[in-house]
C-alpha cells in the first residue's frame, strides 16, 4: 500500500510517500528504510519507486519522499544544498520513528548518487539511524568534480562558474543560475533515467555547497552500524573510486559491492544481482524478523 504523507522539515512542508508490505498486522513494528533520491530529482524517480516497493515486498516499511526545493515539497525550487538535505533526512527520520508500524530502532537510509553522500554523511552524524546503503555516492566533493571534469579546459570552465557565481552574489545578492550538466556532466544515453520533473537549472550555491561536501570524512563514525557502498565497476557519471575511497575510511561492517553490468543506476529496472546482494545484506544486518 502507498499512502502520500507530508512532515516538517526546518519549518518547511516535505511531501513523501509511504509503502506498507503486506501482512502487517495491528500492533506490529517493523523496520524500516528511508530512500534519498538523486541530484535535483524526486521522489517519483523510476529508481526511488521501484526500490521502496522492492522494500515494501521485503516486509519493511519505505519512506520516499522529495528535499526541500524538489519535487512537490516546500522551499525555493532548485535551492538543493547538501547540509540542508542532512537535514531533511533527520527529521523524515524522526517522524517516521514517531509511527506505531515501525521499530524506532531498526530504521535505515538509503540513497542514489546525490543521496547516497546524503546518506553516508547522515548516518556519519545521527547515531539513531540503524544502517546506511550508499549506491553509487561519493565521499569528497572536490575530488569528484575534478574526475567529472577531467580536462584543464573542463577543471578551469567549472572553478570559473563557481568564482562567477560568488562574485554576482556578492554584487548582485542574487544567486547567479546554471545548467544541472555544467555541474554534474551526466552521457546523453543515461539521461532518460532522469524523471520528468528533475530540475534543470541550479544556483551556483548548489555547486558549491557539493565541492564542500566530505561525507567520506564522518563515513568512518557509522561503524560498528553496518554500511554496504554498492557502486558501478565502470561508472560514467559518479566516479567509482569515490565508493573505494570511502570504504578506505569506513571502519566495520562494511561492504563494497562493485557490479560490471550495470552504469550508475544500479537499482533502476530490472537488476535481479543487485535485488539479491542487497537482501541477502539486509537479512543479516536489518532482517524484518529481527
Amino acid at each position: 500500500m502507498q499512502t502520500p504523507v507530508t512532515f516538517d522539515s526546518g519549518g518547511l512542508k516535505l511531501s513523501g510517500i509511504v509503502h506498507t508490505p503486506e501482512g502487517l498486522k495491528p500492533g506490529e513494528k517493523r523496520p524500516a528504510m528511508l530512500v534519498l533520491h538523486g541530484f535535483g530529482t524526486s521522489k517519483t524517480g523510476g529508481s526511488s519507486q521501484t526500490t521502496c516497493e522492492m522494500f515494501a515486498r521485503w516486509g519493511y516499511i519505505a519512506l520516499r519522499f522529495d528535499y526541500r526545493g524538489c519535487g512537490e515539497s516546500a522551499g525555493e525550487r532548485g535551492r538543493v544544498i547538501c547540509l540542508e538535505e542532512v537535514e531533511d533526512t533527520r527529521n523524515a527520520l524522526t517522524w517516521i520513528s514517531t509511527r506505531g508500524d515501525v521499530d524506532p530502532n531498526r530504521v535505515g537510509v538509503i540513497g542514489q548518487s546525490f543521496g547516497a553522500a546524503v546518506a553516508v554523511y547522515a548516518g556519519g552524524t545521527d547515531e539513531r539511524i540503524a544502517a546506511v546503503i550508499s549506491s553509487c555516492g561519493w565521499g569528497n566533493g572536490e575530488r569528484k568534480f575534478r574526475l567529472q571534469h577531467p580536462t584543464d579546459e573542463a577543471w578551469e570552465k567549472f572553478t570559473s562558474m563557481l568564482e562567477a557565481g560568488k562574485r554576482h552574489k556578492e554584487e548582485t545578492g542574487e544567486s547567479l543560475w546554471v545548467s544541472r550538466w555544467d555541474i554534474v556532466p551526466i552521457p546523453e544515453h543515461l539521461r532518460k533515467h532522469l524523471v520528468s520533473d528533475a530540475i534543470s537549472e541550479f544556483p551556483v550555491e548548489t555547486a558549491r555547497s557539493m565541492f564542500d561536501f566530505n561525507a567520506e570524512d564522518v563515513v568512518g563514525n557509522i561503524a560498528p552500524r553496518p554500511l554496504m557502498l554498492l557502486h558501478a565497476a565502470e561508472d560514467s557519471v559518479t566516479p567509482t573510486e569515490q565508493s573505494l575511497r570511502m570504504f578506505d575510511r569506513a571502519g566495520q561492517p562494511t561492504d563494497l559491492i562493485l557490479l560490471s553490468d550495470v552504469d550508475h543506476w544500479p537499482l533502476a529496472g530490472e537488476k535481479p544481482r543487485a535485488e539479491a546482494m542487497m537482501k541477502d545484506w539486509l537479512d543479516v544486518y536489518l532482517p524484518v524478523g529481527g
